[in-house]
């Protein structure tokens, strides 16, 4: 069999929809649940700590398998990997569905995450290798919008299902989505010539090491902030066994003839420093993300859909502007579009910082927006300058490798943001509270104001005192927050800067020119 009756001719945008279907559909799955963890919490009658194993579970599962997705696309064919996730990742959505008790739920949501870990690189490496490199731009920019797609309809979606018919069916609506995939997978999706089902001895020791130190690590940093971080017993020792594994991985996956991940594609010093940039971005996005909605809820008193109302224009400005992107950076460098996407998430970071309690929709929208530009000008050419210098041979271990520490930065994010917030409250509360003593004028007219205001509803002296100084006490609490929230979103956007040197260790970007056409 000849090279070109062995990889069959396909129109390349139905390799698109064939590989976005069950990426879509992964990527929704990561944020529908969150609204409807108190539903689930009911209905299955568990606690506030174990219901959120039901996102906890699946995150880990699902940094289990990135890494290690090429090695598995290699043992057993990439398209008969990906068939054979699509297939489980749908049969697990449904048995997520209806699960009688919470047990069975973690441990149906731990297969779903293994599924669906490895559909965003495979889906990635197929698209890369599908478009010509002078479209490969644009390739990503289409991956993107759907990658976008996902934080936008997820939260709606789900609660909009959860209010009108029940939790179970977030997990439902995979099912029509995962056949319609599959099919077109068996019709559209083939193996290149160079990937060959591999007969090489399985690397158990990194199989396990992988397995108990990105596990343990992904506890660690869920966990962290609720158990008071290294102050636990418990957080000490799955630091410690997630370090030692880690460290370990390192050791035998560099000995290994047939590493399950193979570290030494980070020798490419151009991989490296996008790696180490999309890591640093996942931290900014993932923090921001978690911080605007809490601070939309917990201050300004939004509910879930009025907080959502504030994210979604900043993911369709994303949509939009991703499409241009990819069009820009088929022509020109890739690196000073990354430049300007740093530089602009960074401003709309420092334009957050001056949120204030007396702010309005428009005010929170806008800043939204223009991080949503940013992060589509950071997005599509850090992953095509990341990825363009990868052999195709390791296409699958590389996008493992970069949505992994996309991820992994994402959980660095909102677990040190979490730990800030609290840390900085209690900072900032103490500092106000000094000011709030019998000798302050301000503090004790304010205070005179309200118990007056109280005493004239009929409420006796001593009862206005006490609800009056509750009244002013709330204030600093709500303020202290406040100036917390400010100081974070500095840091965020300070983090946004730092990491602007690293384009100069990005490889600059060969433009392909466009084949002529046939005559």
């Amino acid at each position: 069999m000849t090279k070109a009756e062995d990889e069959k001719q396909v129109n390349k945008w139905l390799v698109t929809i064939t590989v976005m279907l069950p990426a879509i559909m992964e990527i929704v799955d990561t944020s529908v649940a969150n609204v409807a963890l108190p539903h689930m919490q009911g209905s299955l009658n568990a606690g506030t700590d174990e219901i959120t194993w039901v996102l906890t579970s699946y995150l880990v599962s699902n940094a289990v398998v990135l890494p290690m997705t090429g090695w598995l696309a290699r043992m057993f064919g990439r398209k008969r990997f990906l068939m054979t996730c699509i297939v489980l990742f749908t049969l697990a959505s449904f048995l997520c569905g209806a699960a009688p008790s919470l047990g069975a739920l973690i441990f149906f949501r731990v297969l779903q995450g293994a599924a669906g870990g490895a559909l965003i690189p495979i889906s990635q490496a197929i698209l890369m290798e599908t478009f010509p490199p002078y479209q490969q731009g644009m390739a990503m920019a289409i991956f993107g919008i759907g990658a976008m797609f996902g934080p936008i309809i997820g939260p709606a979606l789900g609660g909009w299902i959860t209010d009108n018919m029940s939790w179970r069916w977030i997990f439902y609506i995979n099912m029509p989505i995962g056949v319609v995939a599959m099919v077109m997978a068996t019709f559209f999706i083939f193996d290149p010539s160079y990937i060959k089902r591999a007969k090489a001895t399985i690397d158990y020791w990194g199989l396990a090491l992988l397995v108990v130190g990105l596990g343990a690590l992904q506890i660690v940093l869920d966990k962290g902030q609720q158990e008071d971080w290294f102050n636990s017993p418990l957080i000490l020792a799955f630091s410690a066994i997630s370090a030692f594994s880690l460290l370990s991985l390192v050791y035998v996956e560099l000995t290994h003839p047939h590493p399950i991940v193979n570290l030494r594609l980070f020798k490419n010093v151009s991989f490296s420093a996008g790696n180490l940039i999309m890591f640093a971005v996942g931290f900014c996005l993932y923090s921001s993300i978690m911080l605007i909605p809490l601070f939309l809820q917990t201050l300004m008193g939004y509910n879930a859909t009025m907080a959502g109302m504030v994210l979604a224009p900043g993911g369709v400005a994303t949509l939009v502007c991703m499409p241009f992107v990819g069009a820009i950076i088929q022509r020109y460098d890739g690196r000073k579009v990354v430049l300007c996407g740093l530089t602009v998430g960074a401003i709309s970071m420092f334009i957050m910082q001056h949120f204030s309690m007396e702010a309005a929709y428009r005010d929170f929208v806008w800043p939204r927006v223009v991080l949503g530009v940013g992060l589509a000008m950071t997005f599509v050419p850090l992953t095509t300058l990341t990825l363009s210098t990868i052999a195709k041979e390791e296409m699958g271990n590389a996008t493992g490798m970069y949505s992994l520490l996309r991820n992994i930065g994402g959980s660095v994010g909102i677990a040190i943001s979490a730990t800030l917030l609290q840390r900085y409250a209690q900072f900032y509360q103490t500092n106000l509270v000094a000011h709030v003593t019998p000798y302050s004028p301000a503090a004790q007219s304010k205070i005179a104001m309200l118990k007056a205001a109280t005493m004239a509803k009929g409420v006796d002296a001593v009862t206005a005192q006490k609800t009056a100084l509750g009244i002013v006490y709330g204030t600093v609490v709500k303020q202290s927050y406040m100036l917390s929230y400010n100081r974070i979103f500095f840091i965020v956007g300070m983090a946004f800067i730092v990491i602007i040197p690293l384009l100069l260790l990005l490889k600059k970007p060969v433009h392909h020119a466009r084949p002529p056409a046939a005559h």
